[in-house]
């Protein structure tokens, strides 16, 4: 077996939850726990940080690792889903799990009939026990593990970590986690568990706050709300430079990360950071520095408002649920720009309607739909579009609706490149 052929195993014997949605979702803990007996509890190796939440917390999750790694530790980094290779969920201080080793995970998953259990196991239950697995031997002194959905019956919730992050609540993947914010929380809020400090990146609405007080009184553990916070004195966006942010405890820090939702995000890491080093972790400030100016060399990150081109300025961004849009139609605004183009697509179990409403009605639309079977067809997508006044045509794919975006740019004008992250996923595969 050669390496694509062990993740096309990966991809067809276990559904996949970024290919066909629901049908790939499964409810409990029963497969994580028979994976993690098979494996020998793997992650009882190493230290864990966890991090779930609705937006932010990829962002939050490499930020984390890239201060950790510079500040010494060897660090493991576990995130979903990938955009161009699926080693990108499983790194060791950056680099990517190799592809001999992903293959050998596959050969033992066949060879030992682990594959054959009745119902099989999820996608990422697999992708999980093996980046467990990997962490172990590869010696980390911690991993930062992202939960993959919701939190409470999420597979990575086993570990026992030295710090629970959840970065806020929005709606998304309401058909799993519930109708309402205080149901959402109540199912982010399963990883907080006892003895474990938890932090809260952003709880404005005062029934999710209530959600995740109650949930740490019941457990008997210390909850952080981020935001009340002081360490974030000021901070500044330069659309060439990123974020400047002024600190108490640090001094100035450039971010690497030009996302509006950075200023957020950065509250709760630097609160995270506080708590680890009352824990014991060595963080100095030229740790914190580093990591947070060079988090994508430093781990791979991308899709986070990301350049892709000066000539015309060409952004994308992974944003695709109504809390991440309302960031992304404010930085589009206050972009430079003469004409904007929106290359735009999304998946079906979305909310498709409030995001499209959010969306500007003087930009010039090139409706596509992305490579999974989740995608809502462009003529859909399209139609739902005109009916918030939203006018442009409609791509086969990706790529043809870039070139056309590119085509039809002058010098001045900002493409905008999102909806989904798997729009993104395509956009990046065609460049690399």
């Amino acid at each position: 077996m050669n390496y694509n052929q062990a993740v096309q195993y990966l991809f067809t014997a276990a559904p996949l939850f970024q290919n066909i949605g629901a049908g790939a979702y499964k409810e409990g803990l029963s497969n994580t726990h028979l994976l993690d007996n098979h494996f020998n509890h793997p992650h009882r190796n190493y230290r864990t940080i966890h991090v779930g939440g609705t937006n932010g917390k990829g962002s939050t999750s490499h930020t984390l690792a890239a201060i950790l790694q510079s500040a010494g530790y060897r660090v493991g980094l576990y995130t979903s889903p990938h955009l161009v290779d699926f080693r990108e969920r499983i790194r060791v201080n950056g680099k990517m799990i190799s592809k001999q080793r992903v293959t050998k995970f596959v050969e033992h998953l066949i060879s030992s009939h682990l594959g054959e259990l009745e119902g099989g196991f999820s996608f990422f239950e697999l992708a999980t026990a093996l980046a467990f697995l990997y962490f172990a031997e590869k010696k980390v002194d911690v991993a930062v593990i992202e939960v993959g959905l919701g939190g409470r019956l999420d597979c990575t919730n086993i570990i026992q970590p030295d710090l629970s992050i959840i970065t806020n609540i929005s709606f998304d993947h309401v058909q799993f986690l519930g109708d309402t914010l205080p149901k959402i929380a109540h199912e982010k809020a399963g990883i907080i568990k006892h003895n474990v400090p938890a932090i809260i990146g952003e709880a404005e609405d005062k029934d999710v706050r209530a959600v995740f007080e109650k949930e740490a009184q019941e457990v008997d553990t210390e909850l952080i709300f981020a935001e009340e916070d002081e360490e974030l004195v000021d901070f500044s966006l330069s659309p060439v430079s990123g974020y400047t942010f002024q600190t108490k405890s640090y001094g100035e820090l450039n971010g690497q990360l030009g996302g509006y939702c950075q200023e957020k995000n950065i509250k709760t890491i630097l609160a995270a950071v506080k708590v680890l080093s009352k824990l014991g972790y060595n963080i100095g400030t030229e740790a914190v520095k580093k990591g947070v100016s060079h988090v994508c060399e430093l781990t791979g990150l991308m899709g986070r408002w990301q350049t892709i081109s000066t000539h015309p300025l060409t952004i994308c961004d992974t944003g695709h649920n109504v809390g991440g849009m309302q960031y992304i139609t404010k930085q589009l605004q206050d972009t430079p720009h003469n004409r904007l183009h929106i290359i735009i697509g999304m998946v079906n179990d979305k909310d498709v309607n409030t995001v499209l409403s959010m969306l500007p009605k003087d930009a010039i639309y090139y409706f596509t739909q992305a490579s999974v079977k989740r995608a809502m067809p462009a003529e859909d997508f399209s139609k739902i579009a005109q009916k918030h006044c939203l006018h442009g045509t409609c791509y086969a794919n990706v790529e043809t609706a870039y070139n056309a975006a590119k085509q039809n740019a002058e010098k001045n004008d900002l493409i905008f490149i999102g909806g989904s992250t798997f729009i993104v996923a395509d956009m990046l595969n065609n460049m690399f």
